[in-house]
């Protein structure tokens, strides 16, 4: 979650509080489509808030829904953390809890096939160093632990 620089961040430590911060917001901002627009939608239905998040979202197909926030239209957004921390105007409020959370893993190799193998090895070298990890944490992902 999201907000607008200089806000307060409400509290979204627990799935309670989480959910009072979405029926507080003014507007919540999320995608149509997406794994994080589609994952949203499909919590707020769990938590049996959808009706009253849906009357008042900022929805667009795609894209980064931080920016709705900058441009003062939405209050509160949604979406992966890597995404929203790439919009400049806002503040990172933190991850939702945990046990709402939907992972995205990914994962390399090399086929055995492979026109280039040694730089294919080369390339999963680099992505699992200290130094792709260190950008990796700063952009907002969670390498896995070697």
């Amino acid at each position: 979650m999201a907000v607008a620089a200089g806000a307060a961040k409400p509290d979204i430590g627990t799935v309670e509080a989480f959910k009072a911060a979405l029926l507080e917001a003014q507007s919540v901002a999320y995608t149509i489509e997406g794994a994080s627009g589609m994952h949203f939608a499909e919590l707020i239905e769990r938590l049996g808030i959808a009706d009253q998040v849906k009357a008042k979202a900022r929805r667009q197909p795609g894209g980064l829904v931080g920016e709705l926030i900058a441009r003062g239209e939405a209050e509160v957004a949604i979406q992966q953390v890597s995404e929203l921390m790439a919009v400049p105007g806002i503040q990172l409020v933190g991850p939702i809890p945990r046990e709402l959370q939907k992972i995205t893993v990914v994962s390399g190799g090399v086929f055995r096939n492979a026109v280039s193998p040694d730089a294919g090895r080369a390339l999963l070298a680099f992505l699992t160093s200290p130094a792709a990890r260190a950008v990796m944490q700063a952009k907002g992902l969670e390498p896995a632990t070697p």
